[in-house]
């Protein structure tokens, strides 16, 4: 069992294979032990319980429950029934009755509850040390921080000793620990996971995320948890549609922070890594675009003052009155400042946030997505706690400010550095676009060729993605303006479409350059003969906005059949003969996109 992945795929793969699940039980146990490291986990469940909450499960059945036999654990300011929920603070700890939201649904997706891990004591930094039980080890160097809050989580999961675990993330918690062990750290949209039995940090920012080996290990934990229930007790959650984790438009364009906003603070080597993970993007075909960061700065640096201090303390005030001499001091420290601070502080906060959401949201909309470095640097252990404060804001320099803005993102591993220690970008997006961030860092993480976590283990095979045709979707062939990254490509977003593979026609085709288009436009025509095989991307229309989408395309274009070199056929544009009156057959360029970009070159 030593060799057994615990990837999900693998996982399952073993257990259809005949592993059983007390095997795996007992390979956990065995890899704690291995590990040494008593800082990793603050309460483990016993093995009895454990073997019985397995066997609970009844046979192998992947339909009813997704996460069937696979091990997870939980930061433990999550509740788990049965286990104590401290925050890393002793003296704070209580046992729930019942289950966090999101745990429950893990467990009745056959997910195994392992135990609770460390954390910076409520969710307060973004170091890893921050607590009065050991610091966790950091899974790739132990000289290094491990990352916090959600320290123990991420150390777990990149040690193979979990599959996946939960963390949370107001300002970092659930991405910076990712990067810094060589893992997936997924941030949803605030709200997409519910909060219900989570100790709040700033209950108006706080998410619940997924670390994991994979990015799909990630996404489908993300998609298992993402529903919102009724009875669901959060009253931050929001909806968030879950789609399928699909394939990616072949062209996105990614905003990166302009070249002289970047803040490495002297470290070369994450510079140098960042510079080789945009080069990764690029030859994955998308448009890097610099942006100016100083807003994002700004509007990062509002976290820790004013009214976000005071949600903290207003989150633990009465414990905190009473036990202040049991909290860690830094914790202590920080938290404690909000006393100074008042109801007028707050709405100065509050006023100078809206003024950034308000300038940034066009930012926001002129790209399809951005790319950050996950950290700027990695500190030692030693350089941390001697300068606690300075260190860790310096950590969240490109995650502080993205629940503030409302956006969702995935840390993912791109390489390793000049002196062998983990490269991690972070990809984020506006709220909502879970899944568009995702699909592009799983393309990075199987471009960088990257072993998972501290495990050695290669990266499984990708996974088939994409909507079936049952999911109340029409496929739609797109070939030119509506590509993605072209002019009209929006007004598919707007009807809900996403993107699902990039392929060709038939050969029995012809592209036409259109005149008197407002828009520059093509027009595709089937011949008879001396035909050719023209580039198309297909995408999905929910069926109840196919007919408006139709019903809004203007003359000469119009709908019909288009037979794809595959042999399958879908509704797609075509022209009517009167639109080729003085149009110019460009069928020799394969495509619209090869068309427009011959004519830029000359």
């Amino acid at each position: 069992m030593s060799d057994v992945h615990f990837d999900i795929a693998s996982l399952h793969a073993a257990y259809r294979d005949g592993v059983g699940v007390a095997d795996v039980i007992a390979t956990i146990y065995a890899r704690i032990e291995t590990a040494d490291d008593p800082g990793m986990f603050i309460h483990l469940a016993a093995r009895a319980d454990l073997l019985a909450a397995a066997e609970a499960l009844g046979p192998f059945d992947l339909v009813a429950k997704p996460l069937w036999g696979i091990p997870f654990a939980v930061k433990d300011n999550i509740d788990v029934a049965g286990m104590p929920t401290t925050a890393a603070c002793a003296e704070y700890t209580y046992w729930p009755d019942k289950d966090a939201t999101v745990v429950a649904r893990l467990r009745a997706a056959g997910a195994l509850v392992v135990g609770k891990t460390n954390l910076d004591q409520f969710a307060t930094g973004l170091v890893g040390v921050r607590t009065p039980w050991p610091t966790p080890r950091n899974a790739i160097d132990a000289e290094l921080v491990p990352g916090g809050s959600s320290s123990g989580s991420a150390v777990a999961t990149a040690r193979g000793i979990v599959s996946f675990a939960l963390g949370t993330d107001t300002a970092g918690s659930g991405r910076i620990p990712a990067g810094l062990n060589n893992i997936v750290g997924l941030k949803p949209t605030v709200g997409a996971l519910s909060t219900a039995g989570v100790v709040p940090a700033c209950r108006t920012l706080d998410c619940v995320s997924v670390f994991a080996l994979t990015v799909d290990d990630a996404y489908a934990v993300f998609s298992v948890v993402a529903a919102r229930g009724a009875a669901d007790p959060d009253p931050y959650s929001r909806g968030v549609a879950v789609q399928p984790l699909a394939a990616r438009p072949p062209v996105l364009s990614v905003g990166i922070p302009a070249n002289a906003d970047l803040k490495f603070f002297g470290d070369a080597a994450m510079q140098a890594g960042f510079e080789a993970s945009l080069a990764m993007l690029s030859r994955l075909g998308c448009r890097l675009v610099e942006i100016p960061f100083g807003d994002f700065y700004a509007t990062a640096n509002l976290l820790y003052e004013g009214a976000w201090v005071a949600e903290r303390y207003a989150a633990i005030r009465d414990f905190m009155e009473a036990n202040e001499a049991a909290m860690h001091p830094v914790t202590r420290k920080i938290i404690g400042g909000a006393r100074k601070l008042s109801a007028a502080d707050a709405f100065r906060g509050l006023y100078a946030l809206q003024a950034y959401r308000a300038k940034l949201a066009q930012v926001i909309a002129s790209v399809d997505l951005f790319c950050v470095p996950t950290a700027p640097t990695h500190y030692t252990l030693d350089a941390v706690l001697s300068d606690p404060i300075a260190t860790n804001s310096r950590l969240g320099t490109y995650t502080n400010f993205v629940n503030l803005l409302d956006m969702c993102g995935i840390a993912v591993p791109t390489g390793t550095r000049d002196d062998s220690l983990p490269m991690s970008v972070t990809l984020l997006a506006a709220a909502g676009l879970d899944g568009l961030v995702a699909s592009v860092a799983r393309d990075l993480h199987a471009a960088s060729g990257l072993t998972l976590g501290a495990t050695g283990w290669r990266q499984p095979s990708a996974q088939p993605s994409g909507a079936s045709a049952e999911d109340g979707t029409i496929e739609l062939v797109v070939v030119g303006a509506h590509l993605s990254g072209m002019p009209l490509n929006g007004q598919l977003k707007e009807a809900g479409a996403r993107f699902c593979r990039a392929m060709k026609t038939a050969s029995s085709y012809k592209l036409y350059e259109l005149v008197g288009q407002a828009t520059p436009k093509p027009g595709l025509v089937r011949v008879g003969n001396g035909g050719t095989a023209i580039e198309v991307e297909v995408w999905r229309l929910p069926a109840d906005a196919f007919g408006h989408f139709v019903a809004a395309i203007p003359p000469p274009l119009g709908i019909g059949n288009i037979e794809l070199d595959d042999g399958s056929t879908a509704k797609g544009f075509l022209v009517e003969s009167v639109g080729l009156l003085g149009a110019s057959d460009i069928s020799s360029f394969g495509g619209w996109r090869r068309f427009l970009s011959d004519r830029v070159s000359t």
